[in-house]
């Protein structure tokens, strides 16, 4: 994925703003809907997402409201049909929501700490309850071999660091080897005796997936880092390595609130593209449509505290300092689409 990372980057770092055939007979709503998945649907991410509202508002002059999904795929649709216009989603809801309607394109994407494309990545880990670590090492390194059989947890198999990229890996490691060979990330999604996992679970939002492994629902979870930083601190090893235990903080919010001092481990890490705004083209204007880019993009918004947060802010939010918004191109998702 890393390698992934760096040749695409190299050949899609050009970027333009998102266009559509016919944009300009476009009968956009006089309010702007946005679409968050789960992860960001919660009272905490409140502030954050009403400071991107303000931002939209701001730019095009129009009323902005939120539509807070409770399942990835709702998310997709309301992209895909239009009646929400704008959304923050990962990599493979993208993909799905532009397969479902082309119009649908990346609007921008967060950039890495370095503010390019380069680095532009968050992390999809295999993790694994503090205490039942060493059952899943080969000698003193950590491998993936003793997961078959166990209970899985995923996040839903729209998920792309919740699902994709992590069943991508599983199958690329096991369906060379006897007995799983011809494995395929769909044997992935149910359990069962005679399947991979005993038994699958979806926790439907990264934070619940999370809480079914710390809770014994899972032996095992798909977890990324972004979405549950807030809750933990990092308190043995280096982040996103195998090996790195976190731990629950004493005053974590739901659903963490019941788990205060909860560990897990981190026992694979793999590298993710950022996932962008995306926008559908068919249901705003090529002038709302720039407007929201150039705004997003602007000097301003990169140095909005509320919306690229300060190591030391109190509060939550979704990118931190000092990342910025890009532009970036459908293409740059290839790899995504090409993940089996």
């Amino acid at each position: 994925m890393t390698l992934i990372l760096v040749l695409v980057t190299a050949v899609f770092a050009g970027c333009s703003t998102p266009t559509a055939e016919s944009n300009a007979s476009v009968q956009e709503p006089d309010t702007i809907t946005v679409a968050w998945l789960p992860n960001q649907a919660g009272d905490d991410f409140k502030d954050a997402r009403a400071e991107i509202d303000k931002v939209i508002e701001k730019a095009t002059g129009k009323k902005v409201e939120d539509k807070l999904t409770t399942d990835y795929a709702i998310t997709i649709e309301a992209l895909a049909s239009g009646t929400a216009q704008i959304a923050w989603v990962g990599a493979q809801q993208y993909v799905e929501a532009h397969e479902k309607n082309s119009k649908v394109l990346p609007l921008v994407v967060n950039s890495g700490d370095s503010g390019a494309l380069d680095d532009a990545k968050y992390y999809s880990r295999l993790v694994v309850k503090k205490g039942n670590e060493d059952q899943y090492k080969n000698g003193s390194e950590y491998a993936i071999d003793k997961i078959a059989g166990k209970k899985m947890s995923f996040v839903s198999n729209s998920s792309t660091s919740g699902y994709k990229v992590p069943a991508a890996a599983i199958v690329s490691y096991f369906s060379a080897q006897d007995p799983w060979k011809g494995l395929t990330a769909e044997d992935l999604l149910e359990g069962g005796s005679d399947k991979f996992f005993s038994q699958v679970l979806f926790g439907g939002s990264h934070q619940l997936s999370l809480v079914n492994v710390i809770s014994d629902k899972a032996d095992v979870a798909a977890v990324d880092d972004i979405d549950v930083v807030s809750y933990v601190d990092l308190t043995e090893g280096s982040d996103n390595t195998p090996g790195a235990v976190y731990t629950v903080k004493q005053d974590a919010t739901d659903p963490f609130s019941k788990f205060p001092g909860a560990q897990y481990v981190v026992i694979k890490a793999m590298p993710v593209m950022n996932g962008p705004f995306m926008v559908n083209t068919e249901a705003l204007s090529q002038e709302t449509i720039d407007a929201v880019t150039q705004a997003l993009t602007s000097d301003e918004v990169t140095n909005n505290p509320k919306i690229f947060l300060p190591e030391d802010a109190a509060y939550k939010g979704m990118f931190n300092q000092p990342q910025r918004f890009l532009t970036v191109e459908d293409a740059w998702y290839n790899p995504i689409r090409e993940m089996k």
